[in-house]
């Protein structure tokens, strides 16, 4: 059996000019190790950079791209627009669980934007730019992603 592979976007123009540190993308990478992803690759993008950043993720086929950043309302967050085009088909589930989750603590969170959906053979999750938000996203995602991944593999799930 093949490692499973991931991306993930911090999308970020302050983070990526070193303004501050990304405290999101270490989560993420956490995560992912945890859970058996042996290739991720993270990067650090400027928001008017991200639709660039999500092509190119893409184009190395991971099975799992997660971007954390740019989903709120703010004039420089394009992280839903970027996104929405390259999908094939959306989960709507994953990203309104998300919200709902974060209301709880959040009510912030029912601004986020953040699209879930497929590319491809690829899950793609926008998450929030918060180190709270993106636990959220990834308690959410972490229910399901084991069983979609076997789906987009094509793998039976009849049991």
């Amino acid at each position: 059996m093949t490692a499973r592979s991931a991306a993930v976007l911090v999308v970020s123009t302050r983070a990526a000019a070193g303004h501050y540190a990304d405290r999101t993308g270490p989560v993420i990478r956490d995560w992912l190790t945890a859970r058996g992803f042996a290739a991720i690759t993270l990067s650090v993008v400027p928001d008017a950079e991200v639709h660039e950043a999500l092509r190119q993720a893409l184009a190395g086929a991971p099975e799992l791209l997660l971007t954390t950043g740019g989903t709120g309302v703010s004039p420089d967050d394009r992280t839903p627009e970027a996104t929405k085009p390259l999908l094939d088909a959306e989960l709507p589930g994953l990203a309104e669980e998300l919200r709902r989750r974060g209301a709880a603590v959040a009510p912030t969170s029912l601004l986020s934007r953040g699209l879930a959906g497929v590319a491809g053979r690829t899950v793609v999750m926008n998450l929030p730019g918060s180190p709270g938000g993106v636990r959220d996203g990834l308690g959410v995602l972490g229910e399901v992603i084991d069983h979609l991944l076997d789906q987009l593999a094509g793998h039976d799930h009849s049991e």
